[in-house]
């Protein structure tokens, strides 16, 4: 072999190589928030809060806690038929979305540090299994608000 076939060999190769590290298609989960809101509370201590996450990752992910300076404990909820219970974790598919809406899963905020008031915004931190943690803002619409279809 001479040389120039020697080289593009070794090139070829490496191309080869290289494509076949990044042959599984898949990408790492990349997370946007929408329609976020939580409708005033009713109560001193306890409130709700709902939001599309949209995955445009290749990769799913999933939700396993949620932190804010505003309640002193916050937890994921999934809905079930009609009953309401505490999760560890709420899945975000790869190429999809998680919505947390009224009635289904959503946000539990309880021992409130203040009452909300429709015009307020919360702060929170979405933490993932894998992906690194993303800050929301919710604004604090009307006790008797629902998002437009």
């Amino acid at each position: 072999m001479n040389r120039r076939t020697t080289l593009a060999a070794a090139l070829a190769l490496t191309a080869g190589l290289a494509l076949a590290g990044c042959g599984t298609g898949e990408s790492a989960p990349q997370f946007t928030v929408d329609g976020a809101y939580m409708p005033q509370p009713v109560t001193d201590d306890m409130a709700g809060a709902f939001f599309t996450v949209k995955n445009n990752g290749g990769t799913a992910d999933k939700i396993t806690s949620v932190t804010s300076d505003f309640a002193k404990d916050i937890t994921l909820h999934k809905t079930s038929g009609t009953k309401m219970e505490q999760a560890d974790s709420l899945p975000v598919p790869a190429n999809g979305e998680l919505k947390l809406s009224r009635g289904g899963n959503h946000l539990m905020f309880m021992g409130l540090k203040y009452k909300p008031t429709k015009g307020d915004v919360i702060t929170v931190q979405l933490r993932f299994a894998h992906a690194e943690p993303v800050t929301v803002s919710i604004p604090v619409r009307a006790a008797n608000y629902q998002p437009k279809k």
